[in-house]
């Protein structure tokens, strides 16, 4: 079975209970995880081999997100160990018309101060056909920009299928990186690029032709983000698929949520999903990569099939608390088959 790779920061996120404010909140829940650890507990929960290669502190808060991954089935053999602290993130769980907010205390976490070198990525390979990355990661500081170009020089020179999530955040890139010069460099390494359009307009300045994202909302069709597709892989001829995740936020509480896959030749997309009731929406991207990573390696000559499984595993995500998608293969088939009831499963 294909073996993949993952690579970034997991964080300590600390969230009042509920829907609770910061101002409210006398305690916090305790979840790791980070865009691309998320998409490795997914993948384990698929059964995929899957390795998290990360930079934790040696203490206890680095062993326990360590052990997170563990128990979830990630292979957490190729961590580095040194560095203080790791990162942690504040979530504040919107609802209805009042949006979440997430606050970053990142600065000189152990991720954010890795080196080149660190990482024996030769070893990190062996036997992988997949690595994975997120633009995340080269926001975070330049020396973790930097490890990332040496992962994905490693893994192209291996042969390796890369893939990325565009991941644009707007809190992040504070450092002074040329951010559309060093996603630029990344992106032209990879075989599968997904992102949505404030991605593509934010990192490379690509914008859906003859609409606006933010005036049209949920009732954006998905043939108007051909064009996103098609000026992506002008830009990265490598590219051989371009997924975009159309979300429509009509509140906190309800999203609708699809997805668009070019493969160069022919657009597909998949059916609108309403989700009402949104539990947790943080993790919604990752673990559509997650789905589709799957859903490619499953179904290697079927981009629909692929395609679907990714929008019904990220949509069941949204119910379920915490950063990573703990869902099974049989759930998501059951919702892609149209059974939304959510009955009880006796």
């Amino acid at each position: 079975m294909s073996k993949v790779v993952t690579f970034g920061e997991i964080m300590l996120r600390l969230a009042p209970q509920g829907f609770l404010r910061f101002s409210q909140a006398n305690n916090f829940d305790v979840v790791y995880g980070g865009g691309e650890s998320n998409v490795a507990v997914s993948l384990a929960n698929y059964g995929v081999p899957v390795d998290f290669v990360t930079r934790l502190p040696k203490n206890d808060i680095g062993e326990c997100a360590m052990m997170e991954m563990r128990k979830r089935g990630v292979g957490v053999d190729k961590i580095v160990w040194g560095g203080d602290r790791l990162g942690i993130y504040f979530l504040e769980t919107g609802a209805v018309s009042r949006g979440s907010k997430v606050v970053y205390d990142r600065a000189h976490s152990a991720m954010s101060e890795i080196q080149p070198g660190m990482i024996d990525w030769d070893e990190v390979f062996e036997g992988a056909n997949w690595f994975h990355w997120t633009g995340i990661t080269p926001a975070i500081s330049q020396s973790s920009a930097d490890v990332c170009l040496e992962a994905v020089k490693a893994a192209s020179k291996k042969g390796i299928t890369i893939s990325t999530d565009l991941n644009y955040r707007a809190k992040l890139w504070k450092y002074g990186g040329d951010r559309e010069a060093i996603m630029t460099e990344l992106t032209s390494y990879c075989d599968i690029i997904l992102g949505n359009e404030e991605d593509a307009e934010m990192h490379f300045g690509i914008k859906p032709e003859g609409i606006s994202v933010q005036t049209e909302g949920h009732n954006v069709k998905a043939e108007a983000f051909l064009s996103v597709c098609q000026q992506m892989m002008e830009k990265f001829p490598r590219a051989k698929k371009v997924i975009t995740t159309l979300r429509g936020s009509i509140s906190a509480s309800h999203n609708t949520w699809a997805g668009v896959l070019y493969n160069g030749e022919k657009m597909f997309e998949t059916r609108q999903y309403q989700i009402t009731d949104i539990v947790d929406r943080v993790g919604g991207g990752d673990s559509f990569m997650g789905g589709l990573i799957y859903g490619l390696l499953t179904y290697p000559d079927d981009d629909q099939n692929a395609l679907d499984f990714a929008v019904a595993a990220s949509c069941l995500k949204h119910t379920i608390k915490g950063d990573a998608n703990l869902v099974t293969i049989d759930e998501v088939k059951k919702l892609m088959g149209g059974d939304a009831s959510g009955r009880v499963a006796r």
